[in-house]
């Protein structure tokens, strides 16, 4: 016959000390993975307040280097398409201007086909995304910027239709693409004329503008379809491709401000770099915890368990005649 043992006191004593074990297991099983005192409160004492200075600085570094990340990409998609459209609108004004000063209506021709080739490429790099961000569509991010550019050379066309002279075309043109209220604003351009992104260009840049409406203009001096005006006032054409020299210079003076944002932007990673460094090693001091002695001492644990276990279970099967031997 079975009988209650004895030493049920002992027994209750070593469930309680098991479970002990296993938490303790299961903190130094933590700690030997993470590197750090699973109970911070605890092991820090009145130096928690340190610690979590720490730790809070750490995650603003973390914080503030996804935010440069971004914007360091926003940046570069953004000088991808500007130095795109520099290489693709650069020497088209010299090839007009050599195939006016020779007369030849061939090359002329080829200059401008040329141009509307370039004013296409153009328009398709600065419709350029970052996500589902439109980059040069200033805050209107949603909204495609730029449609097909041969809505802008009718426009253009039209322009050159209805003026009576080169000075009225002139002063057309400046309306159409520099007022707020002109037909590149209302009826091209499909973004903002502001961007809250400091960081930002938008399709009423200067320098955006300057090359684009030089390559509409010289798109349409094609011999063999341009309008009577432009056709009859070969001065048009050369102011255009003139004004192309300046908008690329001014284009690339653009992209160089962007290129210091790029290198303040590297410099402040740096920064982030050395501070990140000083608070993960402050950090650490407070709540590391060595892997090495949290191994060991979790070996020790669980042969402590195992052998309350096995005692444990020698106490639970003690019977009155064990007892007495």
């Amino acid at each position: 016959m079975r009988i209650p043992p004895p030493n049920s006191l002992i027994s209750a004593h070593f469930s309680q000390n098991i479970m002990e074990l296993r938490q303790n297991i299961a903190r130094t099983a933590e700690e030997a993975t993470t590197g750090r005192h699973s109970d911070l409160a605890a092991h820090l004492s009145g130096r928690v307040g340190t610690a979590m200075i720490s730790q809070k600085a750490l995650e603003d570094i973390g914080f503030q280097r996804e935010q440069l990340s971004q914007r360091e990409a926003r940046l570069d998609v953004a000088q991808r398409s500007m130095t795109l459209m520099h290489d693709r609108a650069l020497g088209i004004d010299i090839k007009m201007q050599q195939s006016l000063g020779f007369g030849d209506f061939v090359s002329q021709g080829l200059a401008a086909r040329d141009a509307r080739a370039a004013l296409t490429d153009v328009f398709s790099a600065l419709n350029v995304r970052f996500g589902e961000r439109y980059l040069f569509a200033g805050d209107a991010t949603a909204t495609q910027p730029f449609p097909n550019p041969d809505e802008l050379l009718a426009g253009i066309r039209q322009i050159a239709d209805a003026s009576a002279s080169p000075a009225a075309f002139t002063a057309s043109l400046d309306t159409y693409f520099n007022t707020p209220g002109g037909g590149w604003q209302q009826n091209i351009y499909g973004g903002t004329a502001t961007a809250s992104d400091p960081d930002g260009v938008t399709g009423a840049d200067p320098a955006l503008i300057a090359v684009i409406s030089s390559l509409a203009v010289l798109a349409l001096a094609d011999p063999a379809d341009s309008p009577l005006l432009i056709s009859q006032n070969p001065g048009l054409v050369v102011t255009a491709a003139q004004q192309l020299t300046s908008g690329l210079t001014s284009l690339t003076s653009l992209r160089a401000d962007r290129g210091v944002a790029q290198e303040q932007i590297a410099i402040r990673q740096e920064s982030l770099d050395i501070e990140e460094t000083i608070f993960t090693s402050a950090f650490n001091a407070l709540t590391a915890r060595d892997q090495f002695e949290a191994a060991s001492a979790l070996k020790r644990l669980e042969s402590t368990l195992e052998a309350s276990y096995l005692l444990t279970s020698r106490l639970a099967n003690l019977s009155l005649l064990n007892f007495l031997r």
